[in-house]
């Protein structure tokens, strides 16, 4: 199990090529340990797929002191992974922070890192999807400014329904 020191600074980074399996085991670790997605589900390929991503997106890591505690993927305008935003907005996907990491900073720092590249990029807000069962990263997405958009809530696939939520700039 991996833990990080509560007393470190968070940097949030583009993550390097070589880093990608590291982002995809973290990911796939945080989804499926947490209850969030069956190991059995196609899902956890996407998940693992890091790859895919980074050739269409930004995919950002959270460290403290030198070890990984989260991973996110920025999606800006146009990206194949933006299924949410319009076209003058970006989304993240895939938010995922070690339990080992919870409550030090990380999964803020990641969701700030992202709004710091969509309103650099000029864009009116940041959206994101999320499962109903994620009750601590809606608490943490409501208390930096984002508000439920019920109107724009859909389901990837059936049993599967997703919460939205909308940051304005």
């Amino acid at each position: 199990m991996r833990t990080l020191n509560g007393n470190e600074p968070v940097v949030v980074r583009t993550a390097a090529s070589d880093e990608y399996d590291l982002i995809g085991d973290l990911t796939v670790e945080v989804y499926v340990a947490g209850g969030l997605v069956s190991s059995a589900s196609p899902y956890v390929e996407k998940l693992r797929d890091t790859a895919a991503r980074a050739a269409d997106c930004e995919l950002l890591i959270a460290e403290a002191g030198g070890e990984v505690g989260g991973a996110v993927t920025y999606c800006p305008p146009g990206s194949p992974y933006a299924t949410l935003a319009g076209p003058d907005e970006a989304e993240f996907r895939m938010l995922a922070v070690l339990a080992s990491a919870r409550g030090k900073g990380i999964g803020r720092a990641l969701v700030r890192a992202c709004a710091d590249r969509a309103r650099a990029a000029g864009l009116t807000g940041l959206r994101l999807s999320t499962q109903q069962n994620m009750g601590d990263a809606h608490r943490l997405y409501e208390r930096m400014g984002f508000v439920r958009t019920p109107c724009r809530d859909w389901a990837p696939a059936p049993g599967i329904d997703l919460l939205t939520y909308s940051l304005k700039f």
